[in-house]
């Protein structure tokens, strides 16, 4: 199976910023706050999804699936906007989650 990374994704979203840059917000760090509600928007909407559906529907219902991973694919646009926005680059979130990752791994 092929890796499918941040790198992979943010130059993905880059370009689909690009192509509707003249109809959508830009960007910017002015416009993150916005960009992370929208990301609320869409976890909320996964979450739904698992409220709704039966304990077993995610993992069997080819519709309900797909419909939960675009959902996640959703969150993970708006969550590379927010990067993009702020300009956090791959190594520092890598260089930050590996940190938190360790304190939290000696937490108990």
């Amino acid at each position: 199976m092929e890796d499918f990374g941040f790198i992979e994704m943010q130059d993905m979203q880059r370009k689909l910023q690009d192509k509707y840059k003249d109809k959508w917000e830009s960007v910017s760090p002015e416009n993150a706050k916005n960009k992370l509600l929208w990301l609320m928007i869409e976890l909320g909407e996964a979450a739904d999804i698992i409220k709704k559906s039966k304990t077993d529907a995610i993992m069997t219902d080819a519709e309900v699936r797909a419909h939960f991973v675009e959902e996640l694919a959703d969150v993970l646009m708006y969550y590379n906007d927010v990067m993009l926005c702020y300009g956090i680059s791959i190594d520092e979130l890598k260089s930050i989650y590996t940190a938190k990752l360790e304190k939290n791994l000696s937490r108990w």
